[in-house]
């Protein structure tokens, strides 16, 4: 039976991607990948990332696929909608299967519109179960757990699947079935170096609202050190990258795993550059020394905000102050330290935008993101704005970054306010070296867009 694995995201259709340039491989469909190859299901990807979609839809008419394994995120949903109609109107005999962060949420719409099963949660046992049924037919399909579809067209969706207790049991990702080489290749050419993405662990125990748990939940499951330094050791043996990036949400969760990774890694005698992401309590100077011990050269500590009064809106559980002290310890101890800033989000007020720029100033990150808070449903803040939104973009030709809701200001103020937190933090950047006119930009544009957001906050009060 013929199966095939995508994920219908396609770089040259994402211009801030392209400006960005730091694509990574679709991880997920790796691990399911090397699951279904550990358990003899011949199969093979389709990496959508460096193709287009005319080669997609020439390939699927070529082979002829009896199934197909569809990945399916916030960002691809469109684009997964119109693969599957592809699908149904080219190739009506095929299977169509889907998984990810974006199905569980959505799981009727995406049935709605064509998919015959949805994989909830974790992939690789149902994927598996799901195969070998498919395969052997008058399968019941109700056994099966973890997955949703119709039947008679009645919404069917079977029990809750047990997550995977011991991550060791699980190959590590089949990166062999894609052209890695090429991920590689366009990060050397954009910034002179390059790095491959890493899974130790799955979930996330903390609440904070606006943060999707479609996947893994509440858990925390990590695979132990051994494994994960012998999956390290591959990858730099195989590829021989310049540097590893951890996709973990929070890389120091477990002191005691990151001492016995430190441990491990002096016992082979290896090492390699990497960045990760933690949380400030999560931290110390104990902590970062091991960090810096076992390559670490950045590290992206969450803030979300600089105003106490918002983190705690949030549920983020951290002290802002703990926050600016991890970032100015993990730069004195010789790691690049990163945060992320979101704005906008419910009860913010034009004070602790303020309160973020100082928090910025203060704490003085080598980077920092920002982004537009926005509710993804499954998540309490989606709960939380779901009678406030103001637009109801077509759920087919949209995401859930397209929804907005009444906020303590119009979304055009917030364009503004994102343009002033970053020119004026990089303008207090600038001061600190030698004065030069584009220092003197910075600061022009910052004072532009604080009254950009003067303009549309009094127009909000006019109305």
């Amino acid at each position: 039976m013929s199966v095939l694995l995508t994920h219908g995201y396609f770089l040259s259709e994402d211009a801030k991607e392209q400006a960005i340039m730091r694509p990574y491989p679709p991880l997920g469909i790796l691990y399911i990948s090397a699951y279904l190859e550990k358990h003899c299901i011949d199969h093979e990807i389709f990496d959508t990332t460096f193709s287009t979609k005319e080669d997609l839809k020439k390939h699927l008419i070529k082979i002829q696929p009896k199934v197909i394994g569809l990945y399916v995120n916030l960002m691809t949903r469109v684009t997964i909608l119109e693969i599957i109609l592809f699908l149904k109107t080219n190739i009506p005999s095929c299977h169509i299967l889907l998984g990810g962060p974006e199905v569980r949420h959505h799981a009727e719409n995406f049935l709605a519109h064509g998919a015959d099963y949805l994989v909830m949660g974790e992939g690789e046992e149902s994927m598996l179960e799901l195969i070998q049924a498919l395969g052997s037919p008058g399968s019941d399909m109700s056994m099966i757990r973890g997955i949703a579809f119709l039947k008679f067209d009645k919404f069917i969706q079977t029990a809750e699947r047990e997550k995977v207790k011991d991550l060791d049991q699980l190959p590590a990702p089949n990166r062999k079935k894609i052209n890695l080489q090429r991920y590689l290749d366009a990060w050397k050419a954009f910034h002179g170096s390059n790095a491959i993405s890493v899974s130790t662990m799955r979930g996330c125990p903390y609440t904070c609202k606006w943060c999707s748990r479609a996947v893994y939940g509440l858990s925390y499951r990590r695979r132990s050190p051994e494994k994960v330094v012998e999956e390290l050791v591959s990858i730099q043996r195989e590829y021989h990258p310049d540097a590893l990036w951890f996709v973990d949400d929070v890389f120091t969760i477990s002191h005691k795993w990151l001492t016995g990774f430190q441990q491990e890694l002096k016992k082979k005698n290896f090492q390699i550059p990497y960045e990760c992401i933690t949380r400030a309590d999560r931290l110390n100077e104990e902590v970062i020394s091991i960090l810096k011990d076992t390559g670490c050269f950045r590290v992206w500590i969450g803030a979300e905000s600089g105003s106490q009064k918002v983190i705690d809106l949030m549920d983020r559980r951290v002290n802002v102050t703990q926050v600016r002290e991890m970032i100015k310890l993990s730069k004195k101890h010789g790691i690049q330290a990163g945060t992320f800033i979101m704005l906008g989000y419910p009860g913010e007020t034009e004070a602790d935008i303020e309160e973020t720029i100082r928090h910025l100033k203060d704490s003085d990150p080598d980077y920092f993101t920002i982004t537009l808070a926005y509710p993804i449903k499954g998540t309490e803040l989606y709960q939380e704005v779901e009678g406030l939104q103001i637009n109801a973009p077509d759920w087919k030709q949209s995401s859930d970054r397209e929804i907005d809701f009444v906020r303590t200001y119009p979304r055009r103020y917030y364009d503004f306010a994102i343009q002033h937190v970053v020119n004026e933090v990089n303008f207090h950047k600038s001061i600190k070296g030698k004065a030069s006119f584009t220092t003197l930009k910075l600061k022009i544009n910052s004072l532009r867009a604080k009254a950009g957001m003067r303009w549309h906050r009094k127009r909000s009060t006019c109305k």
